[in-house]
């Protein structure tokens, strides 16, 4: 099994905070395996076109969604493997009862 480390943590959840990539997510999570076209996510969330797609494909380029060219159209579908992968991330120590005694820091050297 997958174990996501902080950095790339980091990097999903800054691509999640901004309200309408938000709000994409959620729309695609919602949508389940099947994914929704770029004109389907567009029609739930609304938008202009541009923006819109600049935030699909930041979440994209996170590894938070994946795009599926068929025809003319791209389906975009949510990376579930690697949603649970970041919940688990976020929850692995939850409710152990044990003293907060280090912290995980910023790996310095992916920085640079």
């Amino acid at each position: 099994m997958w174990i996501m480390e902080t950095t790339e943590a980091a990097r999903r959840l800054e691509a999640l905070g901004n309200p309408t990539r938000l709000a994409v997510y959620r729309v695609l999570v919602r949508a389940g395996p099947e994914g929704l076209t770029f004109g389907a996510i567009q029609g739930l969330v609304g938008g202009a076109g541009s923006t819109l797609s600049h935030h699909v494909a930041t979440l994209a380029r996170a590894g938070l969604i994946e795009q599926e060219r068929r025809g003319r159209e791209t389906l975009n579908r949510v990376c579930y493997d690697d949603m649970n992968a970041l919940l688990e991330y976020l929850t692995r120590e939850c409710c152990q009862g044990v003293p907060v005694t280090s912290v995980d820091a910023p790996d310095e050297t992916a920085a640079a």
